[in-house]
């Protein structure tokens, strides 16, 4: 009998292990409980996809089934469990691939005898799983560690294999088949894109010198979206930060890297659409651009403005220490023709020139400047100290949990907007304050038009009447701090908050956390 539960792992044991994990503060432990099921999983050889459900997610990605659909599909529930992983891994990819006509009906027959076969738990956890709303605790943080525990290897060696892949999935299953030696083996790849190094939020320059001291880069932090550029021969491919595919969208940066003097690159940095002066456009028309296979002309022609070099001519420089990678990509980038692609910065500036970069950056319309150590690596997908950026104006990108019908002359638009900190541990974002400052017309209809799409549910309660969201959207909002509050569950409020900008590039798992917002308390 147990060898045969081996052989077939149930959809029932992830939903108990997502209850278990739930209900654990403790990270270890956590960890431990994702552990076990792996284990089991990988003897059934459906470690990947119990290795996404349980980081919140479908193998297959986006499965096209919204939230009306899912509503639809509702049917009593079965009686006891049956349903095995493989089973839901196999219809969720049915579900990806289904389009054309007919697709509603089928998609409707597919999750009818999906959720048909569900016992009521199994049902609430493909719900929230399919929705895209299971937050469990089980963050990619500790997905990390139970891999780790699970194959018995080093937290640095999966880590590591990680953000070489950009796959967790993946990244599990060959920890679990391979051990340490199939995971040391994992090494990046031209054309397959790296998860980004990230800045933390640095004080104030002066700080930022002081924490890093003499040796350091000081570059322009540009107000434009993050992108990651493989070249191999003639083939070029553009990533975004979320590792999302945008080549076909922006045809003038591929075109631009690919006259570089080099068989295989690749280059991190940034791009935005500017003015005939040179002066960046609004982010929005930048954004405007990823996921369009227009012709370019859509929010303007983008400008790419490389900070690093990850690869070139088959030499990883990963390891390498930051000045060796900027000394890489200097000479990639010599030319005069070529010269204009490189992001402004002073390496081993004094405190006065630090100052007059930061001055040129924001006279120049961008955000501020980015302060490197240049003896770091490259760390591939974390936010370490190595990297400060520092802005003028204190920013936070929290989670849209709602937003409320205006009056007045904003009567008929979706205006007080709710909003959420992420919860480090996993749980549903903290709200942490509400604001209707910053918004321009154009957004307000925005929000208007966009809003119902991601609608989980109406309150008409004492806060006026409105539209609760699915936790998806990211805003970028500016305040003056934070102050202790008893209204939200955080403990803590916003001041002064004001909207800025919407944040396309990123999700809710890369929004800022409730102990960001506490770290400004005065």
């Amino acid at each position: 009998m147990g060898t045969a539960r081996l052989r077939a792992v149930l959809l029932a044991e992830v939903v108990t292990t997502s209850a278990a994990v739930a209900a654990i503060r403790s990270r270890k432990e956590k960890a431990t409980a994702i552990g076990t099921l792996l284990r089991a999983a990988h003897a059934e050889g459906v470690v990947e996809p119990a290795t996404a459900w349980l980081s919140g997610e479908t193998r297959q990605g986006r499965i096209g089934t919204g939230w009306r659909t899912l509503q639809a599909a509702a049917t009593a529930p079965a009686a006891a469990p049956s349903l095995t992983i493989a089973q839901v891994d196999a219809t969720f990819t049915e579900l990806a691939g289904t389009a054309g006509a007919g697709s509603a009906r089928r998609r409707k027959e597919l999750l009818g005898g999906l959720f048909g076969a569900a016992t009521e738990p199994e049902q609430a956890f493909l719900a929230r799983l399919i929705g895209g709303e299971l937050r469990h605790g089980a963050l990619e943080g500790v997905v990390l560690d139970a891999v780790a525990i699970a194959a018995d290897v080093p937290l640095a060696t999966v880590r590591r294999a990680f953000m070489l892949s950009g796959r967790l999935p993946e990244t599990a299953a060959t920890a679990l088949s391979g051990g340490a030696e199939a995971l040391d083996a994992v090494a990046l790849t031209v054309g397959v894109p790296v998860r980004p190094m990230l800045a933390s939020p640095g004080d104030s320059l002066d700080a930022a010198l002081g924490n890093l001291g003499p040796e350091v880069t000081v570059e322009f932090k540009l107000d434009g979206a993050r992108i990651q550029v493989h070249r191999d021969g003639d083939e070029v491919r553009v990533w975004t930060r979320s590792l999302r595919e945008i080549t076909a969208a922006v045809p003038e940066l591929a075109e631009q890297v690919r006259a570089l003097p080099c068989r295989t690159a690749v280059l991190d940095g940034e791009t935005l659409a500017v003015d005939d002066d040179g002066r960046p456009r609004a982010f929005q028309d930048t954004m405007s651009r990823f996921g369009s296979d227009d012709d370019g002309e859509q929010g303007g022609l983008l400008s790419p403005f490389f900070f690093d070099l990850l690869h070139l001519d088959g030499t990883d420089l990963l390891d390498e220490p930051l000045e060796r990678r900027l000394d890489a990509l200097a000479g990639l980038l010599a030319a005069d023709a070529h010269a204009h692609l490189r992001m402004p910065g002073v390496r081993r500036p004094d405190p006065e020139q630090a100052a007059q970069v930061l001055d040129d950056a924001l006279s120049a319309g961008h955000e501020g400047v980015v302060v490197k150590a240049l003896a770091a690596p490259y760390a591939a997908g974390r936010r370490g100290k190595a990297w400060q950026k520092v802005k003028p104006v204190h920013t936070l990108d929290l989670v849209v949990l709602g937003a409320e019908w205006g009056y007045g002359r904003r009567t008929g638009s979706l205006s007080n907007i709710h909003l959420g900190a992420r919860d480090p541990d996993g749980g549903d974002p903290i709200m942490v304050g509400k604001t209707f400052k910053g918004m321009t017309d154009e957004l307000l209809a925005w929000q208007t038009r966009t809003f119902p799409e991601y609608a989980r549910e109406q309150d008409d309660g004492a806060d006026g009447y409105a539209v609760m969201l699915r936790p998806e959207l990211v805003v970028e909002i500016a305040l003056d701090g934070a102050q202790r509050s008893i209204r939200y569950p955080g403990g803590v409020a916003l001041r002064f908050a004001r909207v800025l900008r919407y944040r396309p590039d990123k999700t809710a798992a890369e929004a800022d956390t409730i102990d960001s917002v506490r770290a400004l308390l005065a």
